[in-house]
């Protein structure tokens, strides 16, 4: 076990640069050219990686909810029926995965169900993420674990004790934990950036942070408090339809959100106090007694 996880040609972790997640999620509201506007808006801004969702609506839409109907793009139709337009099938992820590989960058998938880790195989994914939703799925856990692949879990909804069982599940081989709070979009006083150095303290794995705030200071924040992986989610148009959008960020947004935590990295130092050779012509002209 180590403090380092290799996702694809990246180590995430101690000593490693801030891996950089754009979460495209369902944010192309079922249409390729939207997620290809998406890969394209998170390699201009320098991220290391973009992430989609992939469940199976009949698995993961609870009974109670199938029916009940809502307005979308696609008319007045029922919740179950929005799932289904929104989720990309195999055409519309062979398009992604040959799309990324031309142009140079890393994706992977959140899997909300076992048949969508079946079905994300086919194309190699450097690493699966287990969204909040599912960490209390232990049969999801056991049956990602046997795919031998480095696993993201994320934690928001969740009890230190549900961690610590989802956590005894996957074991802490190949594992990044990642604290959030599932609220879209998420209050300040609900982040709770501290729990990141909580984690750090409870499992000896990398630690990361998946935001759902509005803005960008907190997830440099979670930087700075020793987060290893951030993950936020990305959007054209914050205004455009749909559950995630309010909480997600705008292109040039996450060019200075990659720019600010990399600022971060370089300035947090190594905690020695020395006296830089750049602070000498000040110490000459400002310093009375030497």
């Amino acid at each position: 076990m180590g403090k380092q996880v290799q996702i694809g040609n990246r180590l995430v972790g101690e000593s490693q640069p801030t891996y950089i997640v754009a979460e495209i999620g369902i944010n192309h509201n079922g249409d390729v050219e939207i997620a290809r506007q998406l890969i394209d808006a998170a390699r201009h801004a320098g991220v290391d990686a973009v992430k989609f969702q992939k469940r199976t609506p009949e698995l993961c839409v609870p009974p109670e909810q199938r029916g009940q109907m809502r307005d979308t793009p696609w008319g007045y139709i029922t919740y179950l029926d929005y799932r289904y337009k929104v989720e990309f099938g195999k055409d519309e992820y062979t398009e992604i995965n040959r799309y990324c590989q031309q142009i140079g960058m890393t994706w992977f998938a959140s899997v909300w169900d076992e048949p969508s880790v079946d079905f994300l195989e086919q194309f190699n994914p450097v690493c699966y993420k287990i969204p909040s939703a599912s960490l209390t799925d232990h049969n999801l856990l056991r049956h990602l674990r046997t795919m031998g692949r480095p696993v993201i879990l994320s934690t928001g909804m969740s009890t230190m004790e549900q961690i610590h069982a989802a956590v005894d599940v996957l074991g802490l081989e190949n594992l990044v934990i990642t604290h959030a709070t599932s609220t879209y979009p998420c209050e300040p006083d609900e982040l709770n950036l501290r729990m990141i150095q909580t984690m750090q303290q409870e499992f000896p794995c990398p630690i990361g942070y998946s935001g759902h705030e509005v803005g960008l200071i907190p997830s440099v924040v979670a930087v700075a408090l020793g987060a290893c992986m951030v993950e936020r989610h990305i959007t054209l148009d914050r205004a455009m339809w749909g559950g995630d959008q309010a909480a997600s960020v705008e292109p040039g947004g996450f060019e200075r959100l990659v720019k600010y935590i990399r600022v971060t990295e370089q300035s947090m130092g190594d905690g020695i106090k020395k006296v830089y050779e750049s602070e000498m012509p000040s110490l000459r002209k400002l310093r009375r007694y030497q």
